[in-house]
């Protein structure tokens, strides 16, 4: 059919009569769920917005619903996308290859796309049914590969725990911002989780070698007490978008609007549970190192401090992790500065223990030490126990290369 202004010049070649389709790239779908995951990774889930989504690609919000229904739809294909790229990097893997294949693969991967890659950590609850099943059933083939690997290796006790901890080591690089060359951060990472991969974790230090003092647990004596010890298990459980004031109120045996005569709404309360957090850890932290030896003590220390207070206060660390990005600035930015005062006593301590690293190498193994705490936790399903506890402590520090 010839156009309505007379037939294309034969010098246009393949030219469209669309200009916006002109310039439309082929990988757009690509670029949106880059773009989105970066987005949930920074926002978590419900603070997203299809609108700053669409910014991140340079196009607006009725573009981006060309591609995909709604948020929930993009959400998952996001969950998809980040499982399906680990898989494919392992299928290129030879059956039986070396450990350290399998873990660079996974490493190349997950640093490639460490904007995009790391919130399904804690905002896979959101998925539906059906995409959380099939999410899983992609993340327990890889952690199967690195599994199968890590026992040929080192064939000892608790090959899985293992595997996943060295999963969460190199997984930590999506979960902050230091600044790492690609190369550096993919060097570092490896090494990480080759040396948790060979803790024997079964043989670690008894607890009396770095005893832990955590503040008690105390009985809600108050009002205000009642409510934050309520509401921080059912935003654990599913999270803090969901839970409604009428949920926390029913917990306590109250009306939803006598909650306000104790906190400044919902966010009030999330507030008060993140500065708890932060509280505890700091006062455990404290406590670790009074009267260490040196550096590889005081390393120690802390490791076995925070793995107890993650196996201790399980929910409560787990909403202050998952939820701070959803507290307004105000609230938001005290928090960040404790976070960054914790991380700083484990970089000076690290850095005294290991000369060799740099601020940024050593921040990216303190977070390192961190995922392996986490995914070690999450692989033990937070049983506690002080067995437990000392084997996850051992991979810690495994991961610190102290």
């Amino acid at each position: 059919m010839t156009p309505p202004h007379g037939p294309v010049p034969a010098s246009a070649g393949s030219a469209v009569t669309d200009p916006a389709a002109a310039t439309r790239p082929r990988n757009r779908k690509q670029l949106i769920v880059e773009a989105a995951g970066r987005v949930f990774g920074e926002h978590g889930y419900h603070a997203a917005s299809m609108e700053k989504i669409a910014a991140g690609v340079g196009i607006t919000a009725a573009a981006l619903y060309r591609h995909f229904p709604n948020k929930y739809a993009l959400f998952a294909e996001c969950a998809d996308v980040t499982a399906e790229r680990l898989v494919a990097a392992l299928d290129e893997v030879p059956s039986g290859a070396p450990l350290t294949e399998v873990l660079d693969a996974v490493t190349r991967v997950t640093v490639a796309h460490r904007a995009s890659g790391g919130v399904y950590r804690w905002e896979a609850r959101y998925l539906e049914t059906e995409d959380r099943r099939r999410l899983m059933t992609k993340f327990g083939h890889v952690v199967g590969r690195v599994d199968e690997a890590v026992r040929r290796a080192y064939p000892l006790p608790g090959g899985r725990l293992r595997a996943m901890a060295a999963l969460g080591a190199i997984a930590s690089i999506t979960m902050h911002h230091t600044s790492i060359a690609q190369r550096r951060a993919e060097d570092l990472l490896s090494a990480s989780a080759l040396r948790v991969a060979a803790t024997d974790a079964a043989a670690a230090p008894r607890s009396g070698a770095h005893p832990v003092e955590l503040p008690a647990r105390t009985v809600p004596r108050t009002r205000r007490a009642e409510i934050l010890a309520a509401a921080v298990p059912l935003f654990a459980r599913d999270g803090f978008a969901s839970v409604t004031n009428g949920q926390i109120a029913e917990a306590v045996g109250l009306a939803p609007s006598a909650l306000y005569r104790h906190y400044d709404g919902k966010v009030g309360i999330l507030a008060a549970a993140c500065l708890q957090a932060a509280g505890l850890l700091g006062q455990g932290v404290e406590r670790s190192l009074d009267g260490v030896a040196g550096p590889h003590d005081a390393v120690a220390a802390l490791a076995a401090t925070y793995v107890a207070y993650s196996f201790e206060y399980t929910a409560l660390n787990s909403v202050a992790e998952a939820e701070l990005v959803g507290l307004p600035d105000e609230l938001r930015r005290p928090l960040v500065l404790a976070q960054r005062e914790h991380i700083a006593v484990w970089e000076q301590q690290l850095r005294l223990a290991r000369p060799e690293l740099d601020p940024r190498q050593a921040r990216v193994l303190v977070h390192a030490g961190f995922g392996v705490a986490v995914e070690a936790g999450r692989a033990l399903r937070w049983r506690d126990g002080q067995d437990r506890r000392d084997a996850v402590t051992a991979l810690v520090v495994g991961a610190l290369g102290v």
